[in-house]
């Protein structure tokens, strides 16, 4: 249904319709009671009955019962349903990026942004994570050789992956099996050979990080140098020795585009392996080209293991912001006692 910015129902949205107004929402809504009864009968019959996914898809064409694009159940229609959180009332999104001139790619889950209890649901929670363990039992009882065959067999008929493919496919494990035994889906393409736009990106992206990390290293020993201070790089480690007096280790974040138009960095720390006096953290622009601004950050004001940035921060961090590195490197400068007194 489509509600206005007080959150007041303006009314249901047909289908293909889209709200206009940029301060409108749209949220889900329990349906018509005798579909959400079909609902609730489809997790009985997958719990009850251990019916299969085709099992319950001719029980229910049997029924004349059709899915809500007014088609025939399959296998894996049954199992978007049964495999849904918005049935809990879960809202997941940034599911997909996109990006100007640039093919659609799927996020791995930790992009995924979930909002729990966004909506209404219309299965009980215990009902719904009962129905999971059932669905990842029967996986569980193949192999990894016998995953990777059917993600080869639905790979040549679709010439393409995604999680939404793999959940849609008939006879085939939900792309959550594939995620919870391989580490991820991209992990799973790779071990058959195909590589998604989503890993291509982030080669190019990483990259340039290889090659921006050292650029700015050879640039602070040279700034630092010609301030009259020395600059040692441990080769095992990565920290750079500043002066033989400070400890300086350099992070480099990359921008995440959100399809709002938002971006967000994420800068992860070591604190088990590393003790740096200081972290030099480096933002990258939203293409992950260049530099975009520079945040140094005390060692003893540090989470323990990353800090989420956006456009806009709080005022904590944004004291530690600098738009170039000129104060960092005047840190180091070495000034003789008498001329610092005079």
């Amino acid at each position: 249904v489509l509600v206005d910015q007080s959150g007041e129902i303006k009314g249901p949205l047909k289908f293909g319709e889209h709200k206009s107004l940029q301060t409108d929402r749209v949220i889900l809504m329990p349906g018509p009671e005798e579909e959400v009864t079909q609902v609730n009968q489809m997790f009985r019959w997958l719990i009850d009955e251990d019916l299969s996914f085709s099992e319950i898809a001719e029980r229910l064409n049997e029924a004349g019962v059709v899915t809500d694009l007014n088609r025939p159940w399959t296998s894996g229609s049954v199992k978007t349903v049964l495999t849904g959180e918005k049935y809990i009332g879960n809202n997941v999104y940034n599911r997909k990026s996109f990006k100007l001139k640039m093919q659609h790619v799927e996020n791995p889950p930790d992009m995924w942004i979930r909002k729990e209890g966004a909506f209404e649901g219309v299965v009980p929670l215990e009902v719904f994570m009962t129905a999971q363990e059932i669905i990842t039992a029967r996986s569980a009882r193949l192999s990894d050789e016998e995953l990777l065959d059917h993600l080869k067999r639905l790979y040549a008929d679709a010439g393409e992956l995604s999680g939404v493919l793999i959940d849609q496919a008939d006879d085939m494990p939900s792309s959550s099996v594939f995620r919870s035994r391989f580490g991820s889906l991209s992990r799973a393409y790779a071990l058959i050979g195909h590589q998604t736009g989503f890993d291509k990106e982030r080669m190019q992206v990483n990259r340039r990080l290889r090659a921006l990390h050292p650029e700015i290293i050879k640039r602070t020993e040279a700034a630092i140098a010609e301030a009259g201070g020395t600059v040692r790089c441990d080769a095992k480690s990565g920290l750079l020795h500043l002066n033989d007096e400070l400890v300086i280790s350099l992070v480099l974040a990359r921008c995440q585009s959100l399809p709002d138009g938002r971006h967000r960095w994420r800068i992860r720390f070591d604190p088990a392996r590393f003790e740096p006096d200081v972290t030099l953290a480096v933002r990258l622009d939203y293409a992950n080209e260049a530099e975009l601004d520079y945040f140094l950050l005390p060692g003893f004001d540090l989470p323990r293991r990353e800090i989420r940035m956006c456009n806009r921060n709080s005022s904590h961090f944004e004291a530690f912001r600098f738009e170039s590195l000129d104060f960092f490197y005047a840190m180091f400068e070495r000034v003789g006692i008498w001329k610092k007194a005079l």
